[in-house]
């Protein structure tokens, strides 16, 4: 079977920016280990993600959006066509084994927050979900701050650094894995 990681994260980062190198990154460390990267395939981290993936002969699956005018990134390898947005999420979601969230926007937060749901409300298997940078944890307490967020939810996450941290957790939670 296929392993599908999702990698999250914002359109807007730049080849400069420290999500892009940290996607680029995650993208080498997974292809290396076997797994497929799926984006939503325009730029910034996705961008990044599916860059680095390619780079080491990796599998890249880009999930685009009919309603977009944008153009997707250069180093998807597949592209698969979703009508609208919540299509667009789902697969997403479906094909993974697990999840990497980098730094973003509101579709960032939108794409986190249904995939913590579908954890939370066991719409899902468990699978790990991981934030990857260190402003993480102040957004989600902040969450658990103004909202209805418990421990057993936050428990569903996974914290970390930098993309080997990422990586480790993925290969050992989502495929039993020793790293």
């Amino acid at each position: 079977m296929e392993k599908i990681v999702t990698i999250f994260g914002g359109a807007k980062c730049g080849e400069e920016s420290e999500e892009y190198g940290q996607a680029v990154r995650l993208g080498q460390l997974l292809a290396e280990r076997g797994y497929t990267i799926c984006t939503g395939g325009y730029l910034g981290v996705m961008e990044g993600a599916s860059r680095g993936a390619h780079e080491r002969g990796g599998r890249v699956l880009g999930i685009l959006m009919n309603q977009f005018k944008s153009e997707p990134n250069r180093y998807l390898t597949e592209k698969v066509a979703s009508a609208h947005f919540y299509e667009r999420l789902q697969n997403l979601i479906e094909r993974s084994v697990g999840f990497i969230a980098l730094r973003g926007g509101a579709g960032t937060v939108t794409e986190l927050s249904l995939v913590w749901n579908k954890l939370q409300t066991r719409v899902i298997e468990p699978r790990p979900l991981v934030l990857l940078g260190d402003f993480w944890p102040r957004v989600i307490e902040s969450f658990r701050e103004n909202l209805v967020v418990s421990e057993q939810d936050v428990a569903l996450l996974d914290f970390v650094n930098t993309p080997e941290e990422a990586v480790r957790i993925i290969a050992e939670r989502a495929e039993g894995e020793s790293v």
